[in-house]
């Protein structure tokens, strides 16, 4: 439970965050880009609060990219249409359009998740020298 800690708090923090950026709108920016920057976080952080060591953290942050580069492109096939879904939560959380941006969003929320692994594990092995 000790090792899962950081990623709970880290999910429950960067959820309140895109819960704020949902509900108040800051500016078109914040809400277009970073919001889907901060869900590949989102998405580490609640993967690894239930399973911190069993996959590789790099695995890990390439695996939630298809993800959600398959979400995107299920968006793209209108699948809340498709499979019925009226219930308003359900089609915010699965999404009902399609942005080519958001694949590139998804790429830099990835890329920063894969930098904080590299920088996490060189200062780890500094510190245990």
């Amino acid at each position: 439970m000790k090792a899962r800690l950081p990623y709970i708090i880290g999910f429950v923090l960067l959820v309140a965050a895109e819960v704020c950026i949902g509900v108040f709108y800051f500016n078109f920016f914040i809400r277009a880009y970073i919001g889907d920057v901060i869900v590949v976080w989102v998405l580490y952080c609640l993967f690894r609060s239930f399973v911190p060591k069993k996959f590789s953290s790099y695995g890990v942050a390439l695996g939630i990219l298809a993800f959600s580069f398959a979400v995107e492109f299920l968006q793209k096939l209108r699948i809340a249409d498709v499979l019925g879904i009226k219930n308003e939560l359900l089609r915010i959380i699965i999404g009902t359009s399609y942005a080519a941006e958001d694949l590139l969003c998804y790429a830099a929320g990835t890329a920063v998740t894969i930098l904080e692994i590299f920088i996490f594990r060189k200062l780890a092995r500094r510190s245990s020298k």
